[in-house]
């Protein structure tokens, strides 16, 4: 009795794994993937910032000399000082005397540590904030031409408690994750240090932003990945899904931006961040914004592209005789869901993160039409949008190089979790 003919698809498969698992579709994606990591690479080292002068004293915005002590509160009581600007009133003038926190302090460190010093702390902080043993940080001004030392409330200081919750989240990840929730921990680890010794330092010595954020963020997302989840098709193919959402996202921002006619400096904080760079701060904080809109959408980029690339393996691995069109259609009905859930998680998100904002623009009570078109908050609803829509073209073009890569790939490497070889 003959043999009873194959399905076209088992006899590609068949066909694929002969040629060693690389098909034409896979030898493109890692060609693709592997010219644009190169690529940011090589940007990256074209605009290494090398090392950038702080220019904040220069800029009359920082105080020469100070330096900043921690202490440990002792005691503290209510006196009555001469108001400040912090203590206006509603019509602009300011009361004759205000009630404020006097705080008692031994230095912890520094050349003077075990001298009690005393400072008014700022306006809105009580006693039941700063009981004794509380840690905080003082500044202290040296005496210069004739004027005494001065002592002065910095800040909290929030080293323990910010530690415990990081260890926290460690402990979290490796017990619910294991090990790869600990990969996961150092890939973020890799992404901050992108971020702090070559994204910042490159933007404020006047590096193309668009270039630079970019170029961090494949970076970023390239490790992260392999690093989370092991080297496979598997994870080359949410990579290649991730690169091209980026790729859109930064489109999507330049467009936006030109057509809204966003203003670099839309805040307070924008002039000063602008005065702080120097002479080319304006022409840096254009290129800044689209920079922020890159970089907010890899995160949720990267949670989608993975995703959907997962899907469509597990789909293919259950049914390996699926064809094309049969893979990419079960894909899309779980990307369709992700979407959904998405949309939110990015617009509560950014409306969470600029609630003073809206809180202010709540009080000057303008049209609802003029609040959203100001150009603070058009920044972030160009922000938000172009995410959001990046993030919805990502799903059909990542679920479309999954599929065309799984339905080419060997039973092996359908069923690779990571740590593999391609």
């Amino acid at each position: 009795m003959p043999p009873e003919p194959q399905p076209p698809t088992a006899r590609r498969a068949r066909r694929a794994h002969g040629r060693g698992g690389r098909s034409a579709v896979t030898i493109a994606l890692l060609a693709v993937v592997g010219a644009i990591v190169l690529a940011a690479a090589l940007t990256l080292a074209l605009t290494w910032p090398g090392h950038v002068t702080p220019s904040g004293q220069a800029a009359g915005l920082g105080d020469a000399g100070v330096q900043h002590v921690n202490a440990e509160v002792t005691g503290s009581s209510m006196q009555s000082c001469d108001a400040s600007v912090e203590n206006m009133l509603p019509d602009g003038t300011l009361p004759a005397s205000v009630a404020c926190l006097k705080v008692e302090a031994r230095l912890t460190s520094g050349a003077d540590e075990g001298r009690v010093v005393s400072v008014y702390a700022t306006s809105g902080i009580t006693k039941g904030d700063v009981p004794a043993g509380t840690r905080i940080i003082v500044e202290h001004y040296p005496a210069a031409d004739g004027a005494p030392e001065t002592w002065a409330w910095s800040d909290f200081s929030r080293g323990v408690p910010l530690g415990a919750f990081a260890l926290a989240f460690v402990l979290v990840a490796a017990v619910v994750a294991g090990w790869r929730g600990l990969r996961a921990v150092a890939g973020l680890a890799v992404a901050f240090t992108v971020i702090w010794v070559y994204l910042l330092p490159a933007l404020v010595a006047g590096k193309p932003a668009l270039l630079v954020g970019l170029a961090a963020s494949v970076i970023i997302i390239t490790v992260a990945l392999y690093l989370a989840h092991g080297p496979s098709l598997r994870t080359t193919t949410a990579l290649g899904g991730t690169l091209a959402g980026l790729l859109l996202v930064a489109a999507l921002g330049v467009l936006g931006a030109h057509a809204a006619h966003l203003s670099p400096v839309a805040s307070e904080d924008d002039y000063r961040l602008a005065a702080l760079i120097g002479d080319h701060g304006v022409q840096t904080l254009h290129g800044v914004f689209l920079c922020g809109v890159v970089l907010a959408g890899l995160g949720v980029l990267n949670d989608v592209t993975i995703t959907q690339s997962s899907a469509v393996w597990e789909l293919r691995a259950a049914d390996p005789t699926a064809s094309w069109q049969a893979l990419f259609t079960g894909g899309m009905r779980i990307g369709r869901d992700h979407i959904a859930s998405t949309i939110y998680t990015i617009a509560f998100a950014y409306a969470g993160a600029s609630l003073p904002v809206l809180m202010v623009l709540q009080l000057y009570d303008l049209p609802l039409g003029q609040t959203l078109t100001s150009g603070i908050f058009a920044q972030e609803i160009i922000r938000t949008l172009a995410g959001s829509i990046g993030l919805i073209l990502a799903i059909p073009l990542t679920t479309a190089i999954a599929v065309s890569v799984a339905t080419r790939a060997t039973t092996r490497q359908l069923t690779a979790q990571g740590g593999h070889a391609h």
